[in-house]
């Protein structure tokens, strides 16, 4: 497997997988909006970024994250935005690299900490997340404006 940064001709491939981790969590993302958070990743003076999984020259999942200030903290903190894998390879390790590689990256940005959400009927991903972080007991608030 190799775990490596996004490159514009990776498109298609990730659509793909953007579109099924989208389904999954019900919700639909207009294409303007997609497009955005694509051009994004591409832009070096943006925080957004994205790595991608590659297995016998397929993506085969992706990870989104950024940087961002923290009141707590005096360095920045990691928000790893988005994880999903292909089905074909989920149990095989894929979503875990991803995850090391942004714990990585966060340290060589120098980030305290690096902090994800999921939803709490995502079991599978939970007995991941169990494994390679702590849990903080902490419950998500959010008004939409």
């Amino acid at each position: 497997m190799n775990l490596r940064e996004i490159r514009s001709g990776d498109f298609p491939a990730w659509l793909s997988l953007w579109e099924g981790y989208n389904a999954f969590y019900k919700r639909t993302i207009p294409p303007e909006v997609t497009k955005n958070s694509w051009d994004r990743f591409l832009n070096p003076a943006e925080p957004m970024f994205a790595l991608v999984a590659e297995k016998e020259g397929q993506i085969v999942g992706f990870v989104h994250y950024l940087f961002h200030r923290n009141t707590a903290m005096v360095n920045d903190i990691c928000y790893l935005q988005d994880l999903f894998t292909a089905t074909s390879v989920r149990g095989q390790g894929v979503g875990s690299a991803l995850i090391q590689e942004v714990y990585k990256r966060a340290k060589d940005h120098g980030a305290s900490r690096v902090y994800w959400q999921t939803h709490e009927t995502n079991t599978i991903a939970k007995s991941l997340y169990d494994k390679i972080s702590d849990y903080s007991g902490f419950v998500v608030y959010r008004k939409q404006l």
